[in-house]
């Protein structure tokens, strides 16, 4: 086994060869010898020494060299010590009958030098919560629980929700997706084509009209883009909307326990803008404690950690994605992107993600913090109640008992650098 150094990337040589080298060739032989087709030999019965002569031994490296790259990993592994940050990457350096030679590159945890963590002075900002704040969110909850009232004798107003039927037609001629019966649309919330919405405004119910329009010129149906058409139109319903008044019967809809009056409403609105502010200031302090600290640092990131975070980056946004009902394919076609412009775009923060993480890790080493196993399995039993789970089914899904520990200590860690730079 040979091995090369610098810094923190290693490159060991492996070689596999006598009778592992062998059984390898062999194992191989054996299953090609099931598929291959000779001329004069049935299925699976053509001799070794047939074989190697009309497909060569080479025809069974690659597939062999499959078969023991475990066994060399381990190897290097084992006889070198070593603690690889991201996945190693292999190459074959040589491969003939007498055996196969892997050479791995094996990137360790470079080294890193933090200069100054303490003293920083960095303070978390004050939050609060003003009386318009509340006032504007209260009357988002309000608008949550209009009611929608029938609109005698009147016409249709911008806000309105009037109950329509549609027929949509171009050159005379009605175009798929074009029609729409007992259809409920508000006016104003933009969801047809510029002008259909304005040109209702003032219709009364049970009235028809013809409206003429243009599809707008980036229409994603071809065949109606830029196109002139007319629709045809006819009212059922109008119905407007009805601020609720905060009586006995809004707070009952409403039902929040021990909320039963507009000043109790007001202090639960209060209450929850200022924890959701809180937590936004936390996560700002946080970022800004670390970017101080990491300006007095020095470290030699290897582009392979970068590459890693980056693809964990890919796979959260892409749950992201999934859950909204998008796939890659399509969040590529509507933002006219590709996977290389988001792994771009992700490149900085997948940086500082690692720069941090090495960071807080020599925080940790320098102040000898550590979390015990009792400590870890309180908090598995904490989280485990919080997400409603069984204890082990949540290790399984964290990845770990291992994980709640390094999570535990990343928490204690950050902790301790707010109390050194305050």
């Amino acid at each position: 086994m040979a091995k090369k150094e610098t810094k923190n990337i290693h490159e060991i040589s492996v070689k596999i060869e006598g009778e592992d080298w062998k059984k390898a060739c062999d194992q191989v032989f054996l299953k090609k010898q099931k598929t291959v087709k000779v001329d004069g030999f049935r299925k699976g019965k053509v001799p070794r020494n047939i074989y190697e002569k009309r497909f060569g031994k080479e025809s069974l490296y690659l597939d062999a060299a499959n078969l023991v790259i475990d066994k060399a990993y381990h190897k290097a592994m084992d006889n070198s010590n070593l603690k690889p940050v991201v996945q190693p990457s292999v190459d074959i350096k040589g491969i003939d009958d007498n055996g196969v030679e892997f050479t791995f590159k094996i990137i360790t945890k470079p080294e890193i030098t933090i200069k100054k963590y303490k003293g920083l002075n960095i303070k978390p900002e004050k939050v609060k919560v003003t009386d318009e704040e509340v006032n504007h969110e209260m009357g988002h909850l309000l608008e949550k629980y209009t009611e929608l009232v029938i609109k005698e004798n009147g016409t249709i107003a911008d806000g309105d929700v009037a109950i329509i039927d549609f027929d949509g037609y171009k050159d005379g001629v009605a175009f798929e997706g074009g029609k729409g019966e007992n259809y409920s649309l508000e006016i104003g919330s933009h969801h047809f084509i510029p002008g259909f919405e304005e040109q209702m405004i003032g219709m009364k119910e049970g009235e028809e009209k013809e409206l003429n329009l243009t599809f707008p010129k980036d229409y994603g149906v071809k065949e109606l883009a830029g196109a002139d058409v007319v629709f045809k139109v006819k009212v059922h319903e109008i119905k407007e909307k009805k601020t609720r008044e905060l009586d006995e019967d809004f707070f009952e809809d409403l039902g929040m326990d021990g909320i039963d009056s507009e000043e109790k409403l007001k202090d639960e609105i209060k209450k929850s803008i200022l924890a959701q502010k809180e937590m936004e200031a936390e996560n700002r302090y946080v970022d800004t404690l670390l970017e101080n600290v990491a300006k007095n640092v020095e470290v030699d990131i290897p582009q392979e950690m970068v590459d890693e975070e980056i693809e964990h980056l890919m796979n959260r946004f892409e749950q992201q994605m999934k859950g909204q009902g998008i796939s890659l394919d399509l969040y590529y076609k509507f933002t006219n992107s590709t996977e290389k412009d988001l792994k771009s775009q992700m490149e900085k923060e997948a940086y500082n993600n690692v720069l941090y993480r090495l960071m807080l890790e020599e925080v940790m080493d320098i102040e000898k913090l550590e979390v015990t196993l009792e400590e870890a399995n309180k908090e598995a039993e904490k989280l485990a109640e919080k997400y409603q789970m069984k204890k082990d089914e949540f290790l399984e899904d964290f990845g770990g008992i291992d994980l709640i520990k390094y999570d535990l200590k990343m928490r204690r860690v950050i902790d301790l650098l707010k109390e050194y730079n305050k």
